[in-house]
């Protein structure tokens, strides 16, 4: 019997992988019962997931249930080995190895199948299916592993929509993130992220949200929603993106000496801290997790400049809570700075 976890994450120029639900799906090689169920030798396999869903953050350990077990019960149990790189083919979707790492497979029970991740990183989120082969019988089941955190907009310095995907990829990693997926997107638009410019996200589609409706962003007879311009070339055409940045594994926060600083100075500042200007990502992931609210513009590590507001009052920008941005002004230009310093470096 073998047992393997494919994990569907899009890669660069793949297609869209299916979604299945959380039940079976059946290949019948011999004979079936014309309900996608077989037989063999009159024992029949289950594949179950408790959970359809588990939610997490980065750097928790999680596990994604999945058992299995016949009915009628064997006399004698089958020993389940594990699955090797080579014994799982996916189209268009990304494998999950399993034989070692962070990542493994339980067994504390016959018929445990469920799967141990430690140390979870961002680009984990997504659908893992639990597949059981066992002869001629292949049955499998899912669980869909999704990170909380905060989606942001980000643009090129020279202004909107001047990332390709590839580029729009780069960006999100750049700034301690990474590219956002459509539930996560959704979920923002239904948290209130409102914001007129298109941008990229993991499946290869263009789309933004809308909660306020009007005439620049596809006009104000459209309800709210999620705008979609569907999937686009991923070389050829230019537009923003959606990141999405999880839990921090360390602390942002602000820092001026008696003066303003260009960046340069900024960066000095921060390294003299024993620490280095933050990332985008850990400045959005600070403001929604953490609650980190400042009323004062500082430098960021691609040389941007904002600050976020997590209680909206007077002279600190728009009536809702976010992060405000100054765009990317002349790097001789004097602010102050945000710094991040990680878990290890706190102590």
């Amino acid at each position: 019997m073998m047992i393997c976890c494919i994990q569907t994450l899009l890669l660069l120029g793949a297609q869209l992988a299916l979604s299945i639900p959380n039940n079976f799906f059946y290949h019948n090689f011999r004979k079936g019962n014309g309900n996608k169920e077989i037989h063999f030798s009159g024992v029949k396999l289950h594949v179950d997931s408790a959970q359809p869903a588990v939610f997490a953050a980065t750097g928790d350990n999680v596990t994604l249930p999945c058992r299995f077990w016949y009915e009628p019960e064997l006399t004698s149990p089958r020993e389940p080995r594990r699955g090797h790189e080579t014994d799982v083919v996916a189209i268009g979707s990304r494998i999950c190895l399993l034989v070692r790492g962070r990542v493994q497979i339980r067994q504390d029970f016959p018929g445990d199948a469920t799967l141990v991740m430690t140390n979870l990183m961002l680009n984990d989120t997504g659908r893992y299916h639990c597949e059981v082969v066992d002869g001629l019988e292949d049955k499998s089941t899912s669980v869909y592993l999704e990170l909380r955190g905060v989606v942001f907009p980000y643009q090129h310095p020279r202004g909107h929509y001047h990332l390709s995907f590839l580029a729009a990829q780069q960006a999100c990693e750049q700034q301690a993130s990474t590219l956002a997926t459509f539930s996560q997107l959704f979920q923002s638009w239904k948290e209130g992220l409102n914001w007129c410019n298109a941008g990229w996200l993991a499946d290869g589609t263009v789309q933004y949200p809308m909660t306020r409706p009007r005439v620049p962003c596809g006009g104000d007879g459209l309800a709210p929603g999620v705008r979609s311009y569907g999937r686009r070339h991923l070389q050829l055409h230019r537009y923003d993106v959606f990141c999405f940045s999880s839990t921090l594994q360390g602390k942002v926060y602000y820092r001026q000496p008696s003066h303003t600083m260009n960046l340069t100075e900024a960066q000095q500042a921060c390294q003299e801290d024993g620490a280095q200007v933050a990332k985008v990502g850990q400045l959005y992931a600070a403001w929604k997790l953490s609650v980190l609210d400042r009323c004062d513009a500082g430098w960021l590590a691609d040389g941007s400049v904002r600050y976020p507001i997590t209680r909206p009052r007077r002279n600190c920008g728009p009536s809702e809570p976010g992060v405000r941005s100054f765009g990317f002004p002349p790097p001789q230009h004097k602010h102050g700075v945000y710094c991040y310093k990680s878990g290890d470096e706190l102590m």
